[in-house]
């Protein structure tokens, strides 16, 4: 699931923070990053069970109202097809899901004010109004159903993103939105592998793509802090009428960074690194400071020819 691209990331988030604080140590700084990729791994955890949730807040919902028709004397015929989905009833049960969840004493317990107002923006949206209309849904409908919540629904969700905080599910404070957003594609990605055939024991993502992923980044952070002061110097030397101190703390972060990345990991293809830093500062950075760390770095290369 972790991906270099998430690892140069965190990597970054990690290093910010310790410039900031100004008296944190590597050891602290290393720990942090660790930390920041079981967050993202629970995050991922959570977003998969908010289909239990969201489902098991339509069967209440139903409860009540045939409570209210029943104390009434009115007839009331509920439409179960969402409230009574396989597909959520099948990651309910998952057993990698439920191990980590009960690992970590995760529950969504401190969101489920959200419920309410997902569910009824889930009841406005026309995906929703036509499986609500099918006759009898499939698996792979339901599957169909819960790819668009998951990528149409809650991407830049204020409620999910209240209840995510809420619930004090750590993550990204500098751009929180972005991070849920990437987390939430893994969970579309994992939905498009799901088997009704596997039943609880369909396969979950992975924390990391490969084994290799946690030592590049430690590596990474590590490097970057013990070679900062000689990269410091290095743009120092390439900037034009320009004090150090005046550059952004994110800029001069990733800049150290790339360049230890480009110096430090000669099996990384320079391009390839030199795209990933310059798609940091645009998420990350400024509007402009994208045009201006790329600069930098291409006259450090020149030079260094």
């Amino acid at each position: 699931m972790i991906n270099r691209t998430m690892v140069r990331t965190r990597v970054m988030q990690t290093l910010f923070a310790y410039y900031t604080d100004g008296e944190k140590t590597p050891s602290q700084a290393r720990k942090e990053l660790v930390k920041s990729f079981s967050d993202t791994y629970n995050l991922y955890m959570m977003l998969l069970a908010l289909a239990d949730e969201l489902t098991t807040y339509a069967q209440n919902q139903i409860a009540e109202q045939e409570q209210r028709a029943k104390i009434t004397h009115q007839k009331f015929a509920p439409n179960r097809r969402f409230a009574d989905n396989s597909f959520a009833a099948q990651v309910f049960q998952n057993r990698t899901l439920r191990r980590v969840m009960d690992a970590g004493h995760l529950t969504w317990d401190a969101g489920l004010n959200a419920m309410p107002a997902l569910f009824k923006k889930l009841q406005e949206q026309y995906y929703y109004q036509l499986f609500m209309e099918k006759e009898q849904p499939t698996y792979e409908e339901e599957k169909e159903l819960w790819k668009k919540i998951y990528s149409m629904l809650l991407p830049d969700n204020e409620d999910l993103i209240t209840a995510l905080e809420e619930m004090e599910v750590c993550l990204d404070q500098q751009n929180w939105e972005t991070d849920l957003n990437v987390v939430l594609s893994y969970v579309v990605k994992t939905i498009k592998r799901f088997s009704q055939d596997n039943g609880a024991d369909q396969p979950l993502l992975e924390m990391f793509d490969s084994e290799d992923e946690l030592q590049f980044a430690q590596q990474l952070l590590e490097q970057t802090i013990a070679h900062k002061p000689e990269y410091d110097k290095a743009v120092e030397e390439h900037l034009k009428n320009w004090d150090m101190e005046r550059i952004p703390l994110m800029d001069r972060v990733l800049l150290v960074m790339a360049l230890t990345e480009l110096n430090q990991f000669p099996e990384i293809a320079h391009q390839v690194s030199l795209n990933e830093y310059i798609e940091l500062a645009k998420e990350y950075s400024s509007d402009k400071s994208y045009v201006f760390i790329n600069g930098i770095l291409d006259e450090i290369l020149k030079g260094d020819r």
